[in-house]
């Protein structure tokens, strides 16, 4: 496994546009929180679970159903390599920057169409991906 750069506190999580969805928020970006035991520069690294605590409540609508529902952006997974193999903080593995990870938009009260029609958007959760935008240019882990 090549080395990668180290996600921290306060880095990025962007969520990418996801086919057929339109989100109605500016922005699809959150700081991640980290909980690692070992800190950078003043700054906690992220670990395994990290990414879980990220969340994003959104309005969306989609060609179909033009009026709003609601759902929230979450991580759902992170890739092959998006974790250390060898370096831990604290006995867990640290989040890698990777390309990207897997994210799904779980819709909590789905969009409809139009009145008098009123049908409601039958999906419950879309598949998308996102990644993580870091300042950290220098510490790579493997």
């Amino acid at each position: 496994m090549a080395l990668d750069i180290v996600i921290m506190d306060g880095d990025v999580v962007e969520f990418l546009p996801i086919k057929g969805v339109q989100f109605l928020n500016p922005k699809l970006q959150k700081n991640i929180k980290a909980s690692g035991k070992t800190t950078i520069n003043g700054k906690r690294v992220c670990v395994e679970r990290d990414e879980k605590s990220v969340e994003i409540p959104c309005d969306y609508t989609t060609s179909i159903f033009s009026q709003p529902g609601k759902g929230t952006l979450t991580i759902k997974e992170l890739k092959p390599g998006q974790l250390t193999q060898k370096t831990k903080s604290g006995r867990k593995k640290i989040i890698l920057k990777g390309k990207t990870f897997v994210s799904q938009f779980k819709v909590t009260s789905p969009a409809k169409m139009a009145p008098p029609v009123n049908t409601a958007d039958p999906i419950q959760v879309y598949p998308g991906t996102g990644q993580f935008i870091t300042n950290n240019k220098n510490t790579k882990a493997t």
